[in-house]
């Protein structure tokens, strides 16, 4: 099983390490504000923008749910967080990288695919019942409103005498107000001061008309006088934010993803060693295999690529590569902590309307990969399993060599953290 244990760990190491250097310099290279400026709004776009933004982003079950509330803060709709809520921690530069080490190239490709397809059905369905319920609420308030006009009711209260003495919409005072106003310039003149007063006078337009023309009348003749300040950015040079960025890979995503990436690759050796190859092939491309992933992803709090190693375990078990899709989509973006947030954020009917996406485009995509597997005799294994090698012995065990000192290195810093806290 140690053999096992570290043969796992050289395969994916080189991959992992090209994964992590990606994501620190996307993560260096994006502006604070460009996820809120690109995502803050409504509409189809934005849905499919946000889950093509968060599909590469190296964020992690636990990192994906700040970002999204931060979106969702900012005025982003209800889809666009949900999209980029599912996107974001289902796929990554670097679990891909991983999982074109240890399942092959095709399940490297149809992995993100698979991933953005059910960040955009799941973010239409919450959108679609987000829209439904807007709909839903105005409708009400129109039944409410009734037939009440803007002067007069039968259900409107006593109206005092001097309000009753002139007109609310139509009196000579707004008359001449209203022909005052389209002779008079924007800026200042005597007539434009006058028509101000006399629409302070009307019963319909006081305080606000008067705050109305003040702000008017400020902007307009004021305008010239507004300087605006530019703010200093300082930007980075290339060798800086190459520097940011490795830094970053190296102490924070180390951090993230090494406990769980050690207990997953553990998880594949111990199959590997002790689990026939045909224990679970009698469940291999079923849909209770599917199913079965599902309800063994939904409690676990796991990252994409931290889910690779195991995934290929089940793989190596005699699960068929659709059900291992299935558990690789399902688990990063179900955990219990996600669908928590889903529902104190977006409610319990964008809840349903989340899991009906997740789910569903999961099995979707768990079907079509059995099926292009199946047709088209694709190859679902880690590189050690194929024909060739496609990196050099010293790049494998120099990219192991450093992984393992990294985290090394963290896990080091954590117990020094525990003992002296």
């Amino acid at each position: 099983m140690l053999n096992n244990f570290i043969d796992l760990f050289m395969e994916s190491a080189p991959w992992m390490m090209l994964g992590l250097l990606i994501a620190g310099l996307i993560k260096e290279c994006i502006p604070a504000d460009f996820l809120a400026r690109h995502l803050g709004g409504k509409g189809f776009k934005t849905t499919i923008k946000a889950a093509f933004i968060g599909a590469p982003l190296p964020l992690c079950s636990c990192g994906v749910i700040p970002a999204a509330l931060g979106l969702r803060r900012n005025g982003a709709s209800k889809s666009a967080t949900t999209a980029f809520l599912v996107a974001t921690p289902e796929t990554g530069v670097d679990s891909v990288s991983v999982s074109y080490a240890l399942l092959g190239p095709f399940m490297a490709i149809i992995r993100p695919i698979a991933a953005i397809v059910s960040a955009i059905v799941a973010g239409l369905l919450v959108g679609k019942e987000e829209q439904l319920y807007e709909q839903h609420k105005a409708k009400e308030h129109a039944n409410q409103s009734g037939n009440a006009s803007c002067c007069a009711s039968e259900k409107a209260p006593v109206v005092t005498e001097s309000v009753k003495s002139s007109s609310c919409c139509a009196s000579e005072k707004a008359a001449v107000a209203t022909e005052s106003v389209k002779s008079s310039s924007c800026c200042a003149s005597e007539k434009a001061s006058a028509a101000t007063e006399s629409v302070k006078s009307s019963c319909c337009a006081g305080e606000k008309a008067s705050s109305a023309s003040d702000s008017v009348l400020s902007s307009c003749c004021e305008s010239e006088k507004i300087t605006t300040a530019e703010p200093v950015v300082k930007h980075k040079s290339i060798l800086s934010k190459l520097s940011s960025g490795v830094t970053f890979a190296a102490t924070d995503l180390v951090r993230d993803i090494s406990v769980w990436l050690l207990i997953g690759l553990f998880f594949a050796a111990l199959v590997k060693t002790y689990v026939a190859t045909d224990f679970l092939a009698q469940w291999g491309d079923s849909i209770w295999a599917m199913l079965a992933m599902v309800l063994i992803s939904v409690p676990m709090y796991i990252c994409a690529t931290a889910s690779t190693p195991i995934a290929a375990g089940l793989l190596m078990s005699g699960i068929s590569p659709g059900a291992v899709l299935v558990f690789m989509m399902a688990g990063p973006a179900t955990n219990v902590a996600t669908l928590g947030v889903v529902y104190k954020e977006l409610g319990n009917r964008a809840l349903a309307a989340y899991l009906v996406g997740v789910i569903g485009m999961s099995l979707v995509f768990g079907a079509l990969t059995n099926y292009l597997v199946a047709e088209y005799g694709f190859q679902v294994a880690p590189l050690s399993a194929m024909d060739h090698a496609l990196l050099p012995n010293w790049l494998t065990i120099g990219s192991s060599v450093l992984l393992a000192a990294l985290m090394a290195k963290v896990f080091w810093q954590k117990a020094q953290q525990r003992l002296f806290s």
